[in-house]
């Protein structure tokens, strides 16, 4: 008997034994499995927090990016204090305080995101904690060798399936993460296309105003020179009226003043030959001929009367006072005929001088003309080699354009498609979106974000049908183990809740209140 109750007994602490190993194994185990998900889970908020600061970084490089544009404007504020520029600053005003209340919603963000974070780490050490509970309860579990490879061989399948489905589901984000980049690169691309297309839009413009005035100009200068011409031709015309008429009164007045002279010079030697006569007379009669002072006087009178004859034929007056009142006429019009002569003389001269002058004039404008002329083909020829070069660089951009659209059209379907194939709900759509809920640029990024969330809740279902599945199967007893239901939900008896990650893009400066718009809809996602 005491051989069989040792026997009995060596038997008992084998099998204690044997079963402790077991116990000991699967405990190892569901330790490695636990841990497994501990760093799996670790490395998630790892890439989430790494991921997070890349963000926090962008934005804040963008912060400062607007700061330093914010410092520039002030800068150009203190120098444009011109009446010009009045309406310019209040615009730069309306964009700086928009700047401002972007930079207030990027620090609200990033208090967000820390938030998060925080959040993320009370769960790992929630997570930590519970590994910790887990171990100290594996001491207490009873089970058959057999059950338990049966369920482990259940726990391979199953991870292995979820294996699949989470490189399925990285795949998505993946893809998800490049198609957003894609957006983001497409949207500035855009903005940048828009700026560079406003600007040579303005540059265009102001070379036309600039060749507007231009031509403007040159028009003034054409009819300019063309009333200098006509007034040169005027004055010309003028001047040979005037030289002309010069002439024949010149001639006139040289006639008449030929004739009054020769009047004249016949009268002083009528008047010499009378004088002579009268000395003769006196000096007879100082000598006492007073017989020969008859004749004498007969002679004189004689002579006299010859004088006049002659003058009369001349003249054809019979009136000696009238001849005589006409001879003092004359020689006063002759000296008037005299004087105005001068005067026409001078104010020949000074026609002369304003004559030269306004050929000088002529001149003048004309080098000055031909000046502007050259001056204008120079800044044409500026203008037109500038216009071409605009033009040239505005249809390549538009042609860059184009193909941008033709991608945004391209990843538009792609995202309606994968939308309408996976069974969105498109009644939140229309709730954020209204009646305009076609996808656009505006609204991709909620598309994407409804398409993340559909997805997230695809895996859960998934998941869950999978666990369904496994506790629905008979293994000798009813029911699955709480230890494998655990390393399957990753905790207790609740499915496996993934983070969905919100990233917010920044703002571009043309689509900033539809960003805004965006960042909004996806934080109430």
């Amino acid at each position: 008997l005491s051989v069989l109750s040792k026997y009995d007994r060596h038997q008992s602490s084998r099998r204690s034994e044997s079963s402790e190993q077991e116990m000991d194994g699967l405990a190892e185990l569901e330790l490695g499995k636990l841990l497994r998900q501990y760093r799996i889970m670790d490395g998630d908020r790892k890439a989430y927090c790494e991921e997070s600061q890349n963000i926090i970084r962008r934005q804040r490089a963008q912060i400062a990016s607007l700061q330093e544009e914010r410092e520039e404007i002030q800068t150009n504020l203190l120098l444009a204090q011109s009446a010009q520029n009045t309406k310019k600053d209040s615009g730069n005003m309306e964009e700086l305080r928009e700047l401002l209340s972007e930079q207030d919603s990027y620090h609200e963000l990033i208090k967000r995101e820390a938030a998060t974070i925080r959040e993320l780490d009370d769960e790992v050490k929630q997570i930590e904690m519970k590994i910790n509970t887990q171990h100290r309860s594996m001491g207490g579990v009873h089970s058959s060798h057999l059950r338990h490879v049966g369920t482990q061989k259940q726990i391979r399948i199953l991870e292995n399936r979820l294996d699949k489905a989470t490189v399925e589901f990285n795949k998505l984000l993946t893809s998800n993460s490049k198609l957003r980049e894609e957006i983001d690169h497409l949207r500035s691309q855009r903005a940048v296309f828009d700026g560079q297309h406003k600007k040579l839009s303005k540059e265009l413009s102001e070379q036309k105003r600039v060749m507007g005035e231009i031509i403007e100009q040159s028009t003034q200068a054409y009819d300019q020179r063309d009333d200098a011409q006509a007034k040169m031709m005027a004055l010309k015309e003028r001047n040979e009226k005037d030289l002309l008429q010069y002439n024949m009164e010149f001639k006139e007045l040289m006639r008449i003043i030929d004739h009054d002279a020769k009047l004249k010079a016949f009268m002083n030697m009528k008047s010499q030959e009378r004088s002579d006569l009268e000395e003769e007379e006196t000096a007879k009669r100082r000598a006492g001929e007073e017989d020969k002072a008859e004749r004498t006087a007969e002679e004189t009178m004689e002579t006299y009367q010859k004088a006049f004859e002659n003058i009369q034929e001349v003249t054809g007056e019979t009136d000696i006072y009238l001849l005589v009142s006409r001879f003092i006429e004359t020689e006063d019009m002759n000296f008037a005929l005299f004087n105005y002569v001068n005067e026409l003389n001078n104010e020949l001269e000074l026609l002369q001088e304003q004559i030269d002058d306004v050929r000088m004039q002529i001149q003048h404008f004309k080098d000055e003309g031909v000046h502007h002329q050259v001056e204008r083909q120079n800044i044409l020829k500026g203008l037109e080699e500038k216009l071409r070069k605009t033009t040239k660089e505005g249809d390549m951009f538009d042609k860059q354009l184009k193909a941008t659209e033709k991608i945004l059209d391209q990843l538009k379907a792609g995202i309606e498609s994968v939308f309408g194939k996976i069974n969105c709900n498109r009644s939140t759509i229309a709730d954020m979106l209204g009646d305009n809920d076609a996808v656009n640029e505006n609204n991709m990024m909620q598309y994407l974000g409804i398409i993340e969330q559909k997805t997230n809740e695809l895996l859960q279902i998934h998941t869950y049908l999978q666990l369904k599945e496994l506790e629905s199967k008979p293994e000798g007893t009813p029911g699955t183990s709480p230890i494998t239901t655990v390393a399957l939900l990753g905790g207790p008896a609740a499915p496996p809740t993934l983070v969905p990650i919100h990233i917010v893009p920044p703002s571009t400066e043309d689509d900033r209140d539809d960003d805004a718009a965006d960042s909004e809809d996806e934080s109430v996602d």
